[in-house]
């Protein structure tokens, strides 16, 4: 028997969710809601039933704005039920575990399913972090097993990874993702590998963020602050940490860079485990990076004060940046020189002997000399630059203050917020974005997920305002790679390696035609 691909075949399919936490019960209410028979069953006695209430309470709470019907409510709940025991899911086509992330457990609750169900049924496994092969060890089917990664809030959140250990039929797999897109959610295939897709490819986004804080470029507010208003993602590094958990991201770290035998693009960081030892979890224990307790100070990311607007610039408009700089300028009624295509060394703008650059990689001291232009300031990557409310910038070692006040001036006559960071390779948006295309490419590379799928799912489970391999391409692969390069050059650590896929991809733009 195959587990029905549309919803008009939904009822014929008996569904049981085991775990009734918040994700078990996400996971049920959403099958419900689809038009599946569910059988929600726990160990805990009274967990379940807790459970139901808890759905239908929510589903009341949804009636009551409007955006359900009572009659459809009434249907959904008729379809919903608490099992008492395990062997009352004897009869369900698919069985979906969310129980805790213990690989033994898991081992222990799939035999005893795999006794119960008829041969044709699925086992998925709501796991985050442990692999579906090893879950399988020991089955008499384990071709029948997959991955199915909601996640939380199930009911809310589009996108489920459907993952696939050594043993999963290739038709398992689909069906599931068949499945997952009748009840109206955002499938993508992956394989079992550590961290799947989104738990892999987001790990840059919080391990540069924190290196960013231990190396003092700035507070975890103002790099927040950069990371939203430049570059357009809904939570900074550090308050998204604090909303998760620390206890949780920080073993998710950890589990990923086990998994894969201590590679440092992985490596968990010392001032988050700080704050697991601490027992500073974030929201959810009233502190974190930031504190949550009545009356604590709130803090605020810091800006540069304003500079005045210089006369006499110069702003080439050969760039994205460059062009909606002018663009910002001219709203503003600011004064200044548009000229066509890129000035010296790739500047965007100049006052007098200050030139600004967007960054490459490389610090703006190291820049500054190669380019032998000493009044040098660089400015970080916006998703919108037209519309960025905030950027962040850092002055070389050898730039006169007199020339940095030009250039900050002109940048805030623009109507921009600037925050200063020091002097650090890539700033913040430009050396986040490309570390995680870097790991979308790997991700592709090593035949993960497709490059379709890695930018769905990092859109559709975190949010991300652009895929990573889409955004690596409205930047040009050439200079995430160049970002790449110069952020190895100055660490010199393996961490900052690129990507063979990307950098192959040089090969292919030089062969396209112009």
């Amino acid at each position: 028997m195959t587990v029905a691909s549309n919803a008009a075949n939904a009822p014929r399919v008996g569904v049981a969710v085991v775990g009734a936490g918040a994700m078990g019960s996400g996971i049920a209410q959403v099958a419900a809601t689809a038009g599946h028979r569910v059988l929600l069953y726990d160990a805990r006695a009274g967990a379940a039933e807790h459970a139901v209430d808890g759905i239908r309470s929510t589903l009341r709470r949804v009636v009551d704005k409007g955006r359900l019907e009572p009659e459809a409510f009434e249907q959904i709940m008729s379809r919903l039920g608490a099992a008492s025991a395990l062997e009352d899911l004897g009869g369900c086509e698919l069985v979906v575990e969310a129980i805790v992330e213990d690989l033994k457990v898991k081992q222990e609750l799939f035999g005893k399913l795999e006794a119960m169900v008829g041969d044709g049924a699925i086992l998925a496994t709501n796991t985050s972090s442990i692999s579906v092969t090893a879950i399988g060890t020991g089955l008499k089917r384990p071709e029948r097993l997959v991955g199915m990664h909601f996640f939380n809030p199930a009911p809310l959140m589009p996108l489920v990874e459907v993952v696939s250990g050594v043993a999963t039929a290739a038709a398992v797999a689909e069906q599931i993702y068949a499945l997952s897109l009748a009840w109206g959610k955002k499938p993508v295939h992956a394989r079992s590998t550590p961290g799947f897709i989104v738990n892999r490819v987001a790990r840059p986004y919080y391990a540069e963020g924190l290196r960013l804080l231990q190396e003092g470029a700035a507070g975890c507010a103002t790099i927040d602050a950069v990371m939203r208003e430049a570059g357009g993602f809904r939570m900074g590094p550090f308050e998204l940490m604090d909303m998760i958990g620390h206890d949780v991201n920080y073993a998710v770290t950890r589990s990923v860079f086990d998994a894969f035998y201590g590679d440092p693009r992985f490596q968990p960081s010392l001032l988050q485990l700080d704050l697991v030892q601490a027992g500073f979890f974030g929201r959810k224990s009233g502190r974190g990076f930031y504190d949550y307790r009545e009356g604590a100070p709130t803090q605020v990311a810091d800006h540069e004060p304003d500079a005045a607007v210089p006369s006499g610039a110069i702003v080439w408009t050969g760039s994205p940046t460059g062009s909606a700089l002018a663009k910002r300028l001219d709203e503003h009624a600011v004064a200044f020189e548009r000229m066509a295509g890129e000035g010296p060394a790739n500047a965007i703008a100049a006052v007098g002997d200050a030139f600004l650059f967007v960054t490459d990689g490389r610090t703006a001291s190291a820049l500054a000399g190669d380019v032998q232009l000493p009044n040098c300031v660089v400015v970080d990557l916006m998703l919108a630059p037209e519309s960025a409310t905030r950027v962040a910038i850092a002055k070389a070692d050898q730039c006169a203050d007199g020339a940095y006040e030009k250039l900050l001036g002109l940048l805030q006559g623009a109507g921009l917020t600037v925050s200063r960071l020091s002097d650090t390779p890539g700033l913040a948006v430009m050396r986040i974005v490309a570390m995680l295309a870097n790991e979308a490419n790997d991700a592709v590379h090593q035949q993960v997920c497709s490059a379709q799928d890695v930018d769905i799912a990092m859109r559709a489970g975190v949010a991300y305002p652009k895929g990573p391999l889409e955004w690596a391409q409205s930047i040009g692969p050439q200079r995430v790679l160049a970002v790449l390069d110069h952020l190895f050059e100055f660490y010199r650590e393996p961490r900052y390696r690129a990507s063979p896929r990307l950098r192959q991809s040089r090969f292919k733009a030089a062969a396209e035609p112009a």
